[in-house]
């Protein structure tokens, strides 16, 4: 089995990142509505990558999102930094 972390890994493999850090943030929101208990319902990603450049942050989301696709539906909340190389990350 494949956990959550693990698949958002992979699915985001496609925008090749040059940098890619998923967190999983579940155990800070246990208690808290969206939560589970599966223990993989919150994460963070923070992706560097030349499919960034020019983009907005909206575009930037919105290509994150597409990448994970039907996945998202199994995602309570995602928290996104993206940036294109040379860019700083936005803080998480």
């Amino acid at each position: 089995m494949t956990t959550v972390s693990a698949e958002i890994e992979r699915r985001l493999a496609a925008l090749q990142p040059t940098h890619l850090d998923v967190r999983n943030d579940s155990d800070r929101h246990r208690g808290h509505a969206g939560h589970d208990g599966t223990g993989e319902s919150h994460f963070t990603v923070s992706i560097v990558s030349e499919a960034f450049a020019g983009k907005n942050r909206v575009q930037r989301q919105r290509a994150v999102y597409a990448a994970l696709g039907d996945l998202m539906e199994s995602i309570h909340a995602l928290a996104i930094a993206a940036a294109a190389p040379g860019e700083t990350l936005p803080e998480r």
